[in-house]
Order: C-alpha cells, then sequence, then structure tokens
C-alpha cells in the first residue's frame, strides 16, 4: 500500500490478485452470516411455530458448507463491495429436489439484480460436484444462497453442499492468504495452494508437505496431521471372487482395502485370511459362451446360447430375442463399471464399490460408512424386435433387477436413470433392510440409458467404518429389447414373401404373426398388441368395456361417447366438451413445521386418439408448461400422463417470487375402461365414498392405472374417476375427492375423484319431455312440449316445434248440452206424474183397509167388498196426505192459493147414510 506497487506472494501464500476464495469451512468465515425465516404470512397447525427454525442454518464441515435439512427457509448471505465487474464462482452439489435451491444477487436497497434472472440452481448428479457461475456489476452486491425444504414424507432430504466460493473484481487485495492446513504453495506468486499426498501433511501457510512416520502412522490426502494406524480387523479386508483361469476354476480370495491404514504387527491384529479353494466357474450368463478359453464371449449375431451350450443360429422363421440377462457373477460384464466417492474426502477414490460374489454382486467395503459406492450399466438403446415395430409412446424394452439389503444402520438403495447423459433421476429407492424383491422399470424410448445402484450405509458425516457390514446383493439384472444386447432363445418373426426366402421382415403397427403362415395380420377392432407376445391370436388383448384402440392398436382409449341401456331406456353420453385436461386444486395442507402445500391434479378423460393429455412438472423455476413442452422433449422435468399429481408451494408460503412445483408423479398411464358399475380389474369405488347422487341417472365410472409399480404400491397405482350428473354445475364443472380421503386417496395407491357437471348428463331422448295441449279457439288447439323439470339431460335430441291442430268450438257443445238438458226435464216431469198417480191408488186401498179394520171392532155391518173386482171402475176418489205432493205444490203455484191447507179425506160411497 506505501509503493502503490503489486508484489509477487510469499511461499505458503497465494492470492486471487482481485478476488478472494473461500475454501475453509471449519467455522463461518467472517463476514458470511446465517438467517433462517419461517413463513411470512402463512400460519400452519397450532403446534407449529416460527421460532422452530432459530437452529436452522448452514453448518460448516471442512472442505465445505452444508445446508439444513429441515423444512425452514435458511440463507447465506455475503456482502461484498466491487470497484468494477466482477462474477462469483462456486461448486455445489444438489441432489435431492425435495430441496429448492437458488442463488441470486440483492443490491443495496435490497433490489433484485438482472443478473439473477434464472436463480434456480440446477440438480446434480449424486457424487458429483457441478458449478454455477454468475456477472457481478461494481458496487455493492448482496450474495445469497437459500434453500427451503419441503418435508412431505419421512424420508430424510438431502443437504446442499458449497465450496470453493471466488469472488472476482474487488480491483485489489492488500494481502495475500496463507495457504489452509492440508495444502502448501512451494512457488512466490501462487494464485492457489496445492493439496498434500497420502501419507503427509501440513499446518497453515505450509511451504511444502511433511511425511508422517511410515510404518505407524498415515494421513488422508489434505490431511493436517497424521494419526496412529489401528490394529486390522475384520472390517479392513474383503473376499472377491477370481475370474475364470484356463482351468475353467475361481476361488475366492481376501484382500486389504486400499489404502492400507492398519498393521498387522502389533497386539489383537488380525492377518489377512487364506484363499479359499478352486472351484469350478459358473456357467456363462445367457447369450454368452465359453469357448475354451478363460473369459465368457457374446454370441454372433443371428445366434444364440443359454450360457452352457455353443452358440447357435436361430431357425428358420425366428429371430434372436436381444437383451441382457446378467445372473452369474464371475466377471464384472464389460457393459458395466463400479466406482466410489464420498462427499467429504477423498478416501474411497478408486476403489470399487461393488465385487463380484458368484450369484450375486454386492457393494464394497468402501472407504467411510458414508461413501457412495456406485455401479453402473450402459445400454446404447432399446427397439423392439424386428416383427414388432412398435407405436409412439408404447413399452420399446424393460429392466428388472433382484435383489436384497441387509442393514444395521439407515442405509439406503437409490436406483437411477440417466437419459442421453444429459441428467441422472432418482427412480426409486429403499431405505433399511429389504427381503428378496424383484422391481422392473419400463422403457418409453429410444435413448441412450445409463442405469445406476447407488449405495449407503448411512448420510451421517462419519470417517469411520462401524458398518461396513451392511450390504445390498443384487442377484440378477435383465434387461430386455437391447440395442447391442445378445440372446438366450430365438422368437418366431414374421416372414417375407416367397420370393425373399426365409427372412424376417418387419410387421406393421398392431399387427401379429399367425400361427398357420407366419404372415403378419392386423389386430381386430377393440383390442391392442401385447408388447411381450406377438405369435398368435392371443397376442391381440381385448379393450376394456367402453372403450376402443387406436388405429395402431397400441393402445386402448375412450373416444368420449358411452351407451348404457337402463330400464328399457337408452342413454347416450357425450364427454367430448370434458375431453380436455381437467385440473384440481386440493388442499390447503401443512408439513410439521407448519408449511403450506396444495395437491395439485390433472385429468385427462378421454379423446386425442389415446394420447396422454395431462402434463405436470417440476419447475423450480418460473417456466410455464407451455415453455416447457415447446422446448426439447428430454425435458426430464415434465410428465405426461392420463391422470398425474403435482406438489404446489404457493408464493406467499415462503416469499418466492412464482409458485413452485415439485415431486410430480404420474398416477395412471394406462385407461382400462369406462362402465356404470363400481369395479373393474380389482379396482372397487366403494358405496360410501362419495355422497349418493340424488337423480335416478346412473354415474359412469373411467378406470385407469399406472404401469409403474413402487415399493408402497407393489400392483401400481389405480385411478377412478366417478362422472355424475349435474345440471347446475354447466360446463367444466367441478372436480373433487372423497371427505374421508382429502389427499384423494387413502392408502397413497388408489386415486379416486368426482366430476360433477352438467356435460356428464347423458343425451336428451323423446322420454325427457312432455306435451301441454292449450284450449280449443276459434277451431284449432294448440300443443306445447317442454322439458320434464328437473331436467336430467343435455344436448341430444331437441324439442319439437308447437303443433296446431282443428277442434270443435265451446258454443256448439253448448247447444248440444241445454237440448239434452231440456229433454231429460221433461222427462223426467212424465216421469213424476205417473209415479204419482199409481201412488194415489195404493193411498186409496190402504184407507179402505183401515176403515174395514175399524168397523169390525165397532161392530159395524160388514163390507160388501173390500177390492176392486176386475173390470170395476174406482168411483171414489181418496186423498190422504200428511203433506202437500209434488203435483200438488205445482197447482199451488199455477193458482196463487192463499188459503190454508188441511189435512183432509174425501170418500164417495153408496153406503154413506150407514156411516
Amino acid at each position: 500500500m506505501k509503493n502503490q506497487v503489486c508484489s509477487k506472494c510469499a511461499e505458503g501464500t497465494y492470492s486471487l490478485g482481485s478476488g478472494i476464495k473461500f475454501d475453509e469451512w471449519d467455522e463461518l468465515p467472517a463476514g458470511f452470516s446465517n438467517v433462517a425465516t419461517f413463513m411470512d404470512t402463512v400460519v400452519g397447525p397450532s403446534d407449529s411455530r416460527p421460532d422452530g427454525c432459530n437452529n436452522s442454518s448452514w453448518i460448516p464441515r471442512g472442505n465445505y458448507i452444508e445446508s439444513n435439512r429441515d423444512d425452514c427457509t435458511v440463507s447465506l448471505i455475503y456482502a461484498v463491495h466491487l470497484k468494477k465487474s466482477g462474477y462469483v464462482f462456486f461448486e455445489y452439489q444438489y441432489v435431492d429436489n425435495n430441496i429448492f435451491f437458488e442463488f441470486f444477487i440483492q443490491n443495496d436497497q435490497c433490489q433484485e439484480m438482472d443478473t439473477t434472472t434464472d436463480k434456480w440452481v440446477k440438480l446434480t448428479d449424486n457424487g458429483e460436484w457441478g458449478s454455477h457461475s454468475v456477472m457481478l456489476k461494481s458496487g455493492t452486491n448482496i450474495l445469497y444462497w437459500r434453500t427451503t425444504g419441503i418435508l412431505m414424507g419421512s424420508k430424510a432430504v438431502k443437504p446442499v453442499l458449497v465450496k470453493n466460493i471466488t469472488i472476482e473484481g474487488v480491483a485489489y487485495t492488500s494481502e495475500c492468504f496463507p495457504c489452509k492446513p492440508g495444502t502448501f504453495s512451494n512457488k512466490p506468486g501462487s494464485f492457489n495452494c496445492q493439496v498434500c499426498p497420502r501419507n503427509t501433511y501440513s499446518e497453515k501457510g505450509a511451504k511444502e508437505c511433511i511425511r508422517c512416520k511410515e510404518d505407524s502412522q498415515f494421513s488422508e490426502e489434505g490431511s493436517s496431521e497424521c494419526v496412529d494406524r489401528p490394529p486390522c480387523t475384520t472390517k479392513d479386508y474383503f473376499q472377491i471372487h477370481t475370474p475364470c483361469d484356463e482351468e475353467g476354476k475361481t476361488q475366492i480370495m481376501y484382500k486389504w482395502i486400499e489404502p492400507k491404514i492398519c498393521r498387522e504387527d502389533v497386539t489383537g491384529a488380525i492377518r489377512l485370511p487364506p484363499s479359499g479353494e478352486k472351484k469350478d466357474c459358473p456357467p456363462c450368463n445367457p447369450g454368452f459362451y465359453n469357448n475354451g478359453s478363460s473369459p465368457c464371449h457374446p454370441c454372433p449375431p443371428g445366434t444364440f446360447s443359454d450360457g452352457t451350450k455353443e452358440c447357435r443360429p436361430c431357425p428358420a422363421g425366428t429371430e434372436p430375442a436381444l437383451g441382457f440377462e446378467y445372473k452369474w457373477w464371475n466377471v464384472l460384464p464389460g457393459n458395466m463399471k463400479t466406482s466410489c466417492f464420498n462427499v467429504g474426502n477423498s478416501k474411497c477414490d478408486g476403489m470399487n464399490g461393488w465385487e463380484v460374489a458368484g450369484d450375486h454382486i454386492q457393494s464394497g467395503a468402501g472407504g467411510s460408512d458414508n461413501d457412495y459406492l456406485i455401479l453402473n450399466l450402459h445400454i446404447p438403446g432399446f427397439k423392439p424386435p424386428t416383427s414388432l415395430t412398435g407405436a409412439t409412446g408404447s413399452e420399446l424394452g424393460r429392466i428388472t433387477f433382484v435383489f436384497e439389503t441387509l442393514c444395521s444402520a439407515d442405509c439406503v438403495l437409490y436406483f437411477m436413470v440417466d437419459i442421453n447423459r444429459k441428467s441422472t433421476n432418482v427412480v426409486e429407492s429403499w431405505g433399511g433392510t429389504k427381503e428378496k424383491q424383484a422391481y422392473t422399470h419400463i422403457i418409453f424410448k429410444n435413448a441412450t440409458f445409463t442405469f445406476t445402484w447407488a449405495f449407503q450405509r448411512t448420510n451421517q458425516g462419519q470417517d469411520n467404518r462401524r458398518f461396513v457390514n451392511d450390504m445390498v446383493k443384487i442377484y440378477s439384472i435383465t434387461a430386455t429389447n437391447a440395442v447391442d444386447g445378445v440372446a438366450s432363445s430365438c422368437r418366431a418373426c414374421a416372414l417375407g414373401s416367397e420370393q425373399s426366402g426365409s427372412s424376417c421382415v418387419p410387421c406393421p403397427p398392431g399387427h401379429y404373426i399367425e400361427k398357420e403362415t407366419n404372415q403378419c395380420k392386423e389386430c381386430p377392432p377393440g383390442t391392442y398388441l401385447s408388447m411381450h407376445q406377438v405369435y398368435g391370436k392371443e397376442a391381440c388383448i381385448p379393450c376394456g368395456p367402453g372403450s376402443k384402440s387406436t388405429r395402431d392398436h397400441s393402445v386402448c382409449y375412450s373416444d368420449c361417447f358411452f351407451y348404457h341401456e337402463k330400464e328399457n331406456q337408452s342413454l347416450h353420453y357425450d364427454f367430448s366438451n370434458l375431453s380436455s385436461v381437467g385440473s384440481l386444486m386440493n388442499g390447503p395442507s401443512f408439513t410439521s413445521k407448519g408449511t403450506k402445500y396444495f395437491h395439485f391434479f390433472n385429468i385427462s378423460l378421454c379423446g386425442h386418439e389415446g394420447k396422454k393429455m395431462a402434463l405436470c412438472t417440476n419447475n423450480i423455476s418460473d417456466f410455464t408448461v407451455k415453455e416447457m413442452v415447446t422446448g426439447s422433449d428430454d425435458y426430464t422435468n415434465l410428465v405426461g400422463a392420463f391422470v398425474c399429481q403435482s406438489t404446489i408451494i404457493p408464493s406467499e408460503s415462503k416469499g418466492f417470487r412464482a409458485a413452485l412445483s415439485s415431486q410430480s408423479i404420474i398416477l395412471a398411464d394406462t385407461f382400462l375402461g369406462v362402465t356404470v358399475e363400481t369395479t373393474l380389474q380389482n379396482i372397487n369405488i366403494k358405496e360410501d365414498i362419495f355422497p349418493v347422487s340424488p337423480s335416478q341417472i346412473p354415474d359412469v365410472n373411467f378406470f385407469y392405472k399406472s404401469s409403474t409399480t413402487t415399493t408402497s404400491c407393489i400392483n401400481g397405482r389405480s385411478t377412478a374417476v366417478k362422472m355424475r350428473c349435474n345440471p347446475t354445475k354447466p360446463g367444466a364443472g367441478v372436480i373433487s375427492v372423497p371427505s374421508k380421503c382429502p389427499a384423494g386417496t387413502c392408502d397413497g395407491c388408489a386415486f379416486y375423484f368426482l366430476w360433477e357437471s352438467s356435460e356428464a348428463c347423458p343425451l336428451c331422448t323423446e322420454h325427457d319431455f312432455h306435451e301441454i295441449e292449450g284450449a280449443c279457439k276459434r277451431g284449432l288447439q294448440e300443443t306445447l312440449y317442454v322439458w320434464n323439470e328437473p331436467k336430467w339431460c343435455i344436448k341430444g335430441i331437441t324439442l319439437p316445434e308447437k303443433k296446431l291442430s282443428t277442434c270443435e268450438t265451446v258454443d256448439f257443445w253448448l247447444k248440444v248440452g241445454a237440448g239434452v238438458g231440456a229433454f231429460t226435464a221433461v222427462l223426467l216431469v212424465a216421469l213424476t206424474c205417473y209415479f204419482w198417480k199409481k201412488n194415489q191408488k195404493l193411498e186409496y186401498k190402504y184407507s179402505k183397509l183401515v176403515m174395514t179394520t175399524n168397523s169390525k171392532e165397532c161392530e159395524l155391518p160388514a163390507a160388501d167388498s173390500c177390492a176392486i173386482m176386475e173390470g170395476e171402475d174406482n168411483e171414489e176418489e181418496v186423498v190422504y196426505s200428511n203433506k202437500q205432493s209434488l203435483l200438488g205444490k205445482l197447482k199451488s203455484l199455477a193458482t196463487k192459493e192463499k188459503e190454508d191447507h188441511f189435512e183432509s179425506v174425501q170418500l164417495k160411497s153408496s153406503r154413506s147414510p150407514n156411516i
């Protein structure tokens, strides 16, 4: 500073010139700070409090710094003032998408800089360090490394690791930095320090490394001290199977784990066990043959072998069934390799992570318990057999392996897939001890694949070998339809015309091989072609109810039309307006520390020729799904299915700029059928899982399944979508999940959805309306047609037009009625008169009888006769009445008599003098 001259740094120190570097993480360097935050505006369950993040921070681990493992948001912050434009560079490991990792820069006004438009850091492969650099502007720059864990299960997340942070652009440095312990600088003017090799060490600011005592001490690469060598134990060696010798023999041998750090010449130490007896080598793997030499060679193209016999050509009309079947492990196959990696040290660099063991391959000893023991299988591509060209999106092949894990700690086995060497994604993982079992992964794309098995005994930061006996064993690995595969058998193929001889020809998509003629023949309508059996008509598998096959017979799907017969009534459904993807945002739910998240479902119900239109993505960015679809088709974070699910973290929950989508999974990629029944292929919709429909219209159920199995869903996931007619919910309607299973599933394997819409109603028919007749006016009558209420149908037929018909008016019928009434009145009067006269005669006879009886009691003379003889006229008129008769009333009204009426009896008799 006094002379204003740049000088070379002395030995044991270094300088970046106009930059600074942070490569020591024994403690948090000066200028760095940790800030742990929680939800700003969201409050979770009552037992989740923001102060639960007080202990969350980035933790220095020596050579690197490690992020938090919980679901708090923790920022590692460093502020720097630059005299000129520069950059920031750092190395990192980011392997777990259950943690969101972002790096961004703010100015002194807490405004985000334009240079951090893409602030989301990309994932890295297991065991590999990635790098990230961003340009810096002059002035104050506040650097943020921010992580947020998303814990929605019991599985622990893997933290983000950062090391070697370099900042360029501070204009000058006024001092040189001493080399950290374990490194040295032996030349003036160094811009970095070199790492001390094994069995040497150095202190801070060293010009050279000091050797350890050769026999009694050792040190790892980059050590700051030497440690005493411990006595050798059984954990310091491992066994191997030697390759077959010229006599076809192999034996078990024991080797020290390299580098050897133990001593055999001290009390209590053990020595290396002697080698085992020589035994016959196991046979070659299928598709290989030992032709007298020690190694097994692959069979030439067009030939096959089961591994015990010589390679033979396939018979006429057949072709080799190419693939790999590794079940004997005397040597590691040529397309496989093994390695060992540790994040924090280089103890196991160069070691074999896995060892062959005859009938299985097992994880090796490694250098430390937290090493990653890695096994890779490389396959350049997959293609179906010659006779089966395969349709787009159909299965091209599959890989199956049988394994078991034996663990006393928290070991984990990861199965990962890399496509076209772009990024490695974890497909499945198994923790703890697992019994012998098989796992299958299906391949749908012809690309270069690298399959990786990574085993870690514990993820705790331990450098010892306490759990060296924990291991994983893989008994067999089988890959079908591999491009560079070998054949263990032959399968029938389609033959060309007679002119082409017996050579195999490819069948068009959707064609099977007819057994009688070995010719290609198209599958019948409503069937799809099996990917595992193309020989014989039985290779064409019938589609499920209510579904049809695509033109190439690759898959079955619903064309959105469904027919059902109910009580002699035909119900036709048209779900075409619901064929676009339906979505459901379900929640919110909360993690153990109160982070709010939602389950987001996409459903591709029907149509689109069987294409899977439901897309879910792990965005970890501000990209939209549309942008990702229009980009590369290799975007590994995008999944397409009939039904898929994503976990959405709202932006206000963690202060992100946009909502985050992660943990996307496929719930259904295979359509099974559509029916009004509640059961199909072991998928059952329980009666009480949804409310009862208020209408008599039957619900229509769509059934799907996933072809991928998991450890918790050994038969794969299944999905049932119940379509319910609801006229009050027009258009796309409303999708809901059962109240008993708010996440759409109660067991994580079977998912249920209720989709209510007017579009789910059947098409209208003549049974859905009735007619109303109007009044007859001027000889015409109007008939109207109206829908039955409530209306449980849609579209279909339209209401008929109103109808006019001729009719008789009311005046004519009124005249007819008056005439009939008058005639009836006259008839009644006549009948009344007739019966009145008859009644008078009866009264007269009765009165004479009474009088005769009285005269006898008074001893009067007897009457000559008490009856009128035949032909004798009745000369007397008798009136004997207690009340006025009907005729009398009529007479009185006619004569308007006003006198009082008296009851009287008038008698005319020739015997009146006697009386």
